[in-house]
């Protein structure tokens, strides 16, 4: 039996009925056409639409691309927000611009995107990108999701039922094969060489209180207490890239809060860097900063840093190994892991956990502790 149509468009027929979606500010009817194979999938469709659109979905909902709403969200949202650092909009828009605006996923709806699309969309990332990248993709992507349920354009977040291709402990181990640590030889090779040039201070306060780069960077002295021997982490320094618009932007070294809320920390410092700091002439204003009086670049302490190490003959480590070398050094020297993790500002001791290893001796003093039970 043929199914009843009422309408043919590009040689195809279909049913059409027409509802009644909402109303404008003045009072009239806003009215939406739908179209099935027949009357039963028309009528299906536009009540799908409108039981949407009583759950709280906006009337256009149904026509709004990822792309199209994700730059909205990034460039007429975030973007305008106080309340978002320029190195976390920077973040986004880079995941947005590499992963998302020319994939395969850009152009559909947000009502069709679900999270088995997701998942194939992931599954097919994981071909290229290591579970790290992918689960940073995933993890702005349910942000973005999350903003659209508060906007009423989805109902629900894609991104939480989805599998990444990779196991955390693989994870783990793979960021604890990247903990550069500093010998005691290198450390003592380097000691020697910054001995009375700009880089000695910045260099051995590092060593001292284990600082991230921009937080060391951003110290003033307001910040340090020379006779209670500490010093407060309240800010950190960073160059990012400032957007003028979608198109155009442009680098700038900015001051922001710390990378989480347990890095506001007081960091005590160790008696010889007490008196390294009371030989300063100048005690106020930034710690350290150029001939102007301005902020020290990272990439200038980086080209240092590189050099140092190439003239040492020792192999090349990042500048942030000095970091993981203090709470190795911590930890080494039996400093308990919960005082290592807030010296550290970590968020949990599972970060921390990174920086522990014990050689062959220190676990046979260990097992030899329980000589006594034989």
């Amino acid at each position: 039996m043929a199914r009843k149509t009422n309408i043919e468009v590009n040689g195809k027929n279909y049913y059409r009925v027409t509802r009644t979606v909402g109303r404008k500010a003045d009072g009239t009817a806003i009215r939406k056409q739908f179209y099935g194979t027949g009357i039963n999938e028309a009528n299906a469709k536009a009540d799908e639409y409108i039981n949407n659109i009583k759950n709280g979905l906006v009337n256009n909902f149904e026509n709004v691309t990822l792309n199209d709403m994700m730059h909205t969200w990034l460039f007429d949202v975030l973007h305008n927000s106080s309340k978002i650092k320029p190195s976390t909009f920077q973040r986004y828009e880079e995941v947005y611009r590499n992963y998302i605006k020319s994939s395969d996923i850009a152009g559909l709806k947000l009502i069709n995107i679900t999270s088995l699309r997701l998942q194939q969309f992931y599954n097919e990332l994981s071909k290229t990108y290591s579970y790290t990248r992918i689960e940073h993709l995933n993890s702005v992507l349910r942000t973005f999701f999350n903003w659209c349920i508060k906007s009423d354009y989805v109902l629900k977040n894609p991104c939480s039922k989805v599998e990444i291709k990779g196991n955390k402990t693989n994870i783990v181990n793979e960021k604890r094969k990247e903990v550069e640590i500093l010998s005691e030889d290198e450390i003592s090779k380097i000691k020697d060489y910054i001995k009375g040039t700009k880089m000695e201070l910045l260099i051995l306060l590092d060593l001292a209180t284990g600082l991230r780069l921009g937080e060391l960077l951003a110290l003033d002295w307001n910040v340090i207490d020379l006779n209670n021997k500490t010093l407060k982490v309240e800010r950190s320094i960073k160059d990012v890239y400032i957007y003028d618009d979608d198109l155009h932007r442009h680098l700038e070294t900015v001051f922001q809060i710390p990378k989480t809320k347990y890095s506001f920390r007081t960091v005590s410092i160790p008696d010889v860097l007490i008196d390294v700091l009371k030989k300063e002439e100048i005690k106020e204003g930034l710690l350290f900063r150029d001939n102007n009086g301005k902020p020290l670049h990272a990439k200038n302490i980086f080209y240092h840093w590189k050099k140092i190490l190439k003239d040492c003959n020792i192999p090349h480590k990042k500048f942030h190994a000095i970091r993981h070398t203090y709470a190795s050094m911590l930890l080494k020297n039996g400093v308990d892991i919960e005082t290592v993790a807030e010296l550290m500002g970590h968020s949990a001791i599972s970060i921390t956990q990174i920086y522990l290893h014990s050689s062959d001796n220190q676990k046979q003093d260990a097992v030899n502790k329980l000589n006594y039970l034989f």
